[in-house]
């Protein structure tokens, strides 16, 4: 007996750019949702940059992080410029066209029924695959960051998944429909929106779970002026205490151990840690970089945000939604830092309406309703 279009088991590629990313963490974050939902399903996911053009992969990233940490104004330019999309249009057209082969030869390979890009480089490949060769496939962009930007706009993208109402409004004045724009928020571990007990944590780490908790997390890059932010923070006259994530900066690391030793307050250092959600869970206010991934768990933990010296492009836009939310305070000259975080300290009340306005603006849940879109979707149209 022939199985019907419906009874053929489904496949979902999810694609993302670089390794150790944000981008990466919302592919599985996803993938995981839809494994849950179908146990039996196949979603692999790849990197879809790396795949395509792994020379060029690297070359980008290193120039995009030397351009952050030397020339940070030239990318706060370039990014969402609408002279600079127009000027590399044929770049882009060229550079699509041009990945053809890579992208049909994965596609011939997976066979999915769906293809879920969370970054817009592959995105547009994909797209533009899917327009040449007229494939009949979904294709689903899911943004990791407040601030949309034109990249991101390519004809045969089916839905595009965004973090807030002034994503999609956004989206809306560049020309998507309404109705391909999902207001879901970022996909995160669901683990974050789980409420473990702090004094268990606290207890843990050998910290007061009375005492308030600083968390400084710095990427996994270590970026940021951390050593100054704590220098600034032990001269407050008031009783807390610190962890900090350094990353793989080690120069850093032995640079802030050093600062440590020379004060009396609690401070932890560590490099990396994989329970970031309970470390959240039990912080009183984060100071930290605004990446996409980071600022959607603090509004799933309602963790009050402090913003040090946002970096140009995506995150400085992430900062500004988050203030003009309401969730964090923004502190553009580090010798302000002591003041604006002893002040916080000293005001439960601001705190709690921060934390608040973070709850409000979560939504723990957008890998699973991600998912369900998609599964939903692919049930519903038969002729995939």
């Amino acid at each position: 007996m022939m199985m019907t279009d419906k009874q053929k088991k489904k496949r979902v590629l999810l694609m993302y750019i670089t390794r150790v990313s944000g981008h990466r963490q919302a592919t599985v974050a996803i993938q995981k949702s839809l494994k849950e939902l179908q146990p039996n399903l196949e979603a692999p996911t790849i990197n879809g940059f790396g795949h395509t053009y792994p020379i060029v992969e690297n070359i980008v990233n290193r120039a995009y992080m030397s351009v952050i940490k030397r020339t940070p104004k030239i990318w706060d330019y370039l990014y969402d410029n609408p002279k600079v999309i127009k000027q590399t249009q044929l770049i882009k057209s060229y550079v699509y066209k041009s990945s053809e082969k890579k992208i049909g030869q994965l596609l011939a390979r997976y066979k999915p029924d769906a293809v879920v890009c969370t970054q817009a480089f592959p995105c547009g490949m994909v797209a533009h695959y899917k327009r040449t060769h007229h494939l009949n496939i979904k294709l689903i962009g899911v943004l990791t960051d407040f601030a949309p930007h034109g990249f991101w706009i390519n004809e045969g993208v089916d839905y595009y998944i965004v973090p807030s109402q002034d994503s999609k409004e956004r989206f809306m004045t560049k020309g998507v429909p309404e109705n391909s724009i999902k207001v879901y928020g970022i996909p995160i571990q669901p683990k974050f929106a789980l409420r473990p007990d702090k004094k268990i944590i606290a207890q843990n780490l050998g910290l007061d779970p009375h005492v308030p908790t600083i968390l400084i997390m710095g990427g996994g890059q270590g970026l940021g002026p951390i050593k100054l932010i704590l220098k600034s923070l032990i001269k407050i006259d008031f009783n807390f205490q610190t962890i900090i994530l350094a990353g793989t900066n080690k120069k850093i690391v032995k640079g802030l151990k050093k600062i440590a030793d020379k004060t009396d307050k609690k401070i932890l250092i560590f490099e990396f840690a994989r329970n970031v959600d309970e470390l959240m869970e039990l912080a009183s206010l984060i100071i930290t970089k605004t990446g996409g991934m980071t600022t959607a768990e603090c509004l799933t933990k309602g963790l009050p945000m402090v913003i040090v010296n946002p970096i140009p492009g995506q995150e400085m836009r992430n900062a500004d939604f988050l203030v003009n939310k309401g969730i964090a305070i923004r502190v553009n000259d580090l010798n302000d830092v002591e003041e604006e975080i002893e002040f916080l300290l000293k005001s439960p009340e601001r705190l709690l309406a921060m934390r608040q306005a973070a709850y409000e603006n979560a939504k723990p849940h957008a890998a699973l309703d991600i998912a369900k879109l998609i599964l939903n979707d692919l049930e519903n149209s038969p002729h995939v």
